[in-house]
């Protein structure tokens, strides 16, 4: 109760000491022209339109045309008209999040979802569509992160303030293989991102894949695939906000997002709407303005404070991984994951293709007995790889070649090793020991 009432009063305490006020002049499409709102405003600001019927229409500032401010909706624009009043916010949008946050669904605003009463108000504002920290005064990247998945912890290991991207089409598991990360992992904190999801996914994905124990230390954001483009980019900010509070009170937080190219697609579909001109498939220069901003908020923070790991999944349209979002995306993350369909229509989960899959972190991260066990992993799977229509069609003569060989006799025990249901889980050591023993090599432990 007490914290109820701490909120109220942080809530007077924030109310402005005068509102300005404009007036609608135009409406087209999406797109709302406000006037009388001459040096009040700027992109990104945010302020309310009184419809006819009552409703108060959150909107956001996308555009300028003369004297004129350009505003596209956070909903629908039912019973807004001509010379409607618009109340103009005195602040740039903001949030107070709090740790008693964690094992909250929250929307993308900041509002509470799953029933569970008001959030508590933290101390400090943070703004939702923050700066990434100055690459000069951050950190270096930390130590391994435990994921809990055998593929990502022995051929794709991943470090504290790392930022990988899981690139897939769709259906092939990439939301399954966020909740084994999300439920298995030794981070502090993770905050979850579910970006323009199918409405009946989300409550899934919730409570059977990232179950009770992995909602209790998470912070799920969630706007699913029926909102209005505004929200669902506004989702992926807040996700970015929650995870720079937890990194600023110095906790490892995994931040796990999917998807960015719903996000891509919500910046098209604002900025089109805004008259920007379409570039390479539709997507708008400022698609790719705005990619680099949100994903380098993840990472290391400054001295003294915690770590952002980010995993961002990545729709590949029609299965093209060089279509123009993975690429952006590839080139601005620190490695990427590789989901195949072949691989998953063949019914081994998760569908990594570890060839095709990389993490700049590696081998520097790993000992050398470690990377002695995984390099001769990943030989062999590259030299099955390249004999495999030969071996299935049973064109190669045993004895011909002892690599090739060798690449058949342990193929059975990488593909188990590589193979792993959802609730199952494996840590780091436990990771390496598998491999070495699937792969008839010693491996002990430095230190």
């Amino acid at each position: 109760m007490s914290y109820i009432v701490e909120n109220i009063l942080n809530e007077i305490n924030r109310l402005p000491d005068f509102h300005v006020y404009g007036r609608v002049t135009s409406i087209l499409g999406m797109l709302v022209e406000i006037n009388g709102v001459e040096g009040r405003l700027s992109i990104g600001d945010h302020c309310s339109i009184e419809a006819r019927n009552g409703r108060h229409v959150v909107c956001e500032v996308v555009g300028f045309s003369e004297t004129s401010a350009l505003v596209m909706p956070f909903g629908t624009l039912e019973g807004i008209g001509l010379g409607c009043r618009v109340e103009i916010g005195t602040s740039e949008p903001v949030i107070y999040p709090d740790a008693a946050w964690l094992g909250r669904v929250i929307d993308a605003f900041g509002r509470p979802l799953d029933d569970k009463g008001p959030l508590p108000v933290g101390p400090a504002p943070y703004t939702i569509q923050n700066s990434p920290p100055p690459a000069h005064k951050r950190t270096r990247v930390g130590g391994k992160v435990d994921l809990g998945v055998r593929v990502m912890n022995a051929f794709l290991t991943v470090c504290k303030g790392q930022r990988m991207g899981i690139f897939a089409g769709s259906g092939v598991g990439k939301s399954t293989m966020l909740s084994m990360m999300a439920r298995h992992t030794n981070a502090d904190v993770s905050v979850i991102g579910l970006i323009g999801e199918r409405g009946r996914e989300a409550r899934e994905f919730i409570e059977d894949d990232l179950g009770e124990e992995g909602l209790k230390r998470s912070v799920v954001v969630v706007a699913t695939s029926d909102e209005p483009a505004l929200v669902r980019r506004q989702a992926a900010y807040m996700t970015m906000a929650v995870s720079e509070y937890f990194r600023d009170t110095n906790r490892d937080v995994l931040c796990l997002m999917d998807s960015v190219t719903r996000f891509a697609m919500a910046q098209r579909e604002i900025s089109l709407s805004a008259g920007e001109p379409p570039a390479t498939r539709g997507y708008t220069p400022a698609v790719f303005a705005e990619l680099p901003r949100l994903l380098e908020r993840a990472g290391p923070g400054i001295a003294g404070q915690g770590s952002i790991t980010g995993l961002f999944t990545v729709l590949v349209e029609g299965d093209d991984h060089n279509e123009p979002v993975a690429d952006a995306v590839r080139g601005i993350l620190d490695g990427h994951v590789v989901l195949d369909r072949a691989i998953a229509e063949r019914g081994r989960f998760p569908a990594v293709n570890i060839l095709r899959s990389v993490s700049r972190t590696m081998p520097d991260c790993n000992t050398s007995a470690q990377n002695e066990i995984i390099n001769r992993g990943r030989q062999l799977v590259s030299v099955y790889e390249d004999m495999s229509e030969l071996i299935r069609l049973g064109a190669y003569r045993q004895g011909s070649d002892h690599h090739v060989d060798e690449a058949i006799h342990y193929n059975s025990a990488i593909e188990e090793f590589l193979r792993q249901t959802k609730g199952e889980q494996s840590g780091l050591e436990e990771c390496y020991r598998s491999l070495a023993d699937a792969l008839d090599m010693n491996y002990a432990p430095e230190g």
